[in-house]
């Protein structure tokens, strides 16, 4: 199976990231990027989603991806909350994108 590609952090709170603003509240910053993934995946065209998941990110927002995704595997909770709000729209984009099976 596909890894899915969960941060497409783009716009969206990078500068709270990079500016290290990952302190004790973090929930507000999860919301802005919850928000964002969700609401790339409801407007990007199925060919846009497949042309990104083809193409190697790197950089500064492939940094800024990474420090979030360590956050989420080191506090459980928030990991959860973030993944009830971005993993049904994901999927359902993907599944009618035929990304998925």
């Amino acid at each position: 199976m596909r890894k899915l590609p969960l941060f497409l952090v783009a716009s969206v709170g990078l500068g709270f990231l990079a500016a290290g603003a990952l302190a004790q509240d973090t929930h507000p910053i999860l919301e802005k990027i919850a928000d964002k993934v969700v609401q790339k995946y409801k407007t990007s065209s199925c060919e846009e989603l497949a042309a990104e998941r083809a193409h190697k990110r790197t950089g500064q927002r492939e940094e800024i991806e990474e420090k979030f995704v360590k956050l989420l595997h080191e506090d459980a909770q928030m990991r959860q909350e973030f993944l009830n709000r971005v993993a049904a729209p994901i999927a359902d984009k993907l599944f009618e994108c035929d990304l998925i099976p």
